[in-house]
């Protein structure tokens, strides 16, 4: 590919409110060795990207500062040392930055092929919210056929992909947490067999009273703040607490007894400063233990809505005010 071919990008422009989010154009990079250069067709919209946009979740050393850590597309150019695709594959790709843009590289081991009958749309909606569910319900969390889980934001795209997964690894109970009754009807379409609305209902008292007292398996909260106390209380013997985000304060004063009582397990990670090695390990994982779920239609990727990639600062808008169920995608000239 010509260096000097120019695609379209979104910039920061500074730090703040969707609108620093403007379109603009640079040349298209080359891919270095064990990096593939994708034409995108789509990009999913993430609330780490949100966070780097507010100045809150910079780039880890060496990634792109273009927002954007998912995309789909056709590989156009491969970098030295890799050999599992050709010019013209389908793929999406979990990535550290980059994603907003017509082209960007992804790491071969972090890049894979589309499931079989996903179109390039749906496969855009894919890689960071299966990476991050897999690697922290089923990895750190431990989940197991059997058991019981409450997950937070059950209509963000964590939440509906975690609800298909664990509903299809044998959950025995799948309670989860939203802001409306549209939203818990559309965790409940998808598995959820619990459904507490958090604007009218305290979820600690409905779980003590949905579970006898006996508590929840595994929880994954993304909220922090007071939830962290209402998750711990709401623990069974051996259970999880799987923090990813703290979209309220990660500075609490805690209770720990119940940890000790209990004998909890209170973890969490972040997946875009991992390795190259550990998410290519991850993508192993969903290739086998996944795809195929994603292949038969068992599971799928819950679309809210799609953009151009020119409005992206649109689509910040509509993740900020949390109406969306599912994912938000932006979408290039270039999706087939």
């Amino acid at each position: 590919m010509n260096n000097k071919s120019i695609m379209k990008f979104i910039d920061l422009k500074g730090v703040g409110g969707p609108e620093v989010l403007v379109p603009q154009q640079q040349e298209i990079p080359s891919p270095e060795e064990g990096e593939v250069l994708i034409k995108v067709g789509s990009a999913g919209i993430n609330r780490p990207d949100v966070m780097q946009r507010e100045g809150k979740y910079a780039p880890p050393p060496g990634a792109s500062i273009i927002p954007g850590l998912e995309v789909s597309g056709t590989v156009m150019e491969m970098g030295s040392g890799v050999s599992e695709y050709k010019i013209g594959d389908h793929v999406c790709a979990l990535v550290s930055g980059g994603g907003y843009a017509e082209y960007c590289l992804a790491p071969s081991p972090q890049t894979l092929p589309f499931p079989d009958g996903i179109t390039m749309l749906e496969a855009g909606g894919i890689p960071e919210t299966f990476f991050t569910v897999w690697t922290n319900v089923f990895q750190r969390g431990k989940f197991k056929a059997g058991d019981s889980i409450l997950i937070h934001g059950g209509s963000s795209g964590i939440g509906t992909t975690a609800i298909q997964l664990v509903r299809e690894f044998g959950a025995k109970e799948i309670f989860v947490t939203a802001s409306s009754e549209e939203k818990l009807n559309a965790c409940k379409d998808l598995g959820a067999t619990h459904l507490i609305n958090y604007k009218n209902e305290n979820f600690e008292a409905v779980i003590a009273e949905q579970t006898s007292g006996r508590g929840i398996d595994i929880i994954l909260d993304m909220v922090g703040g007071d939830y962290v106390q209402k998750n711990i209380n709401c623990l069974s013997l051996e259970g999880r607490l799987v923090q990813i985000a703290f979209q309220r304060s990660p500075v609490n004063e805690l209770n720990l007894l119940p940890m000790m009582v209990n004998r909890l397990t209170i973890t969490g990670s972040t997946l875009r400063p991992r390795t190259i090695d550990q998410k290519g390990a991850i993508a192993i994982k969903l290739k086998t233990h996944v795809w195929p779920l994603l292949s038969s239609r068992k599971i799928k990727v819950l679309i809210d809505s799609t953009f151009p990639l020119e409005e992206a600062s649109k689509a910040h808008a509509l993740m900020e005010t949390s109406k969306h169920i599912g994912k938000i995608l932006l979408t290039t000239a270039h999706l087939e």
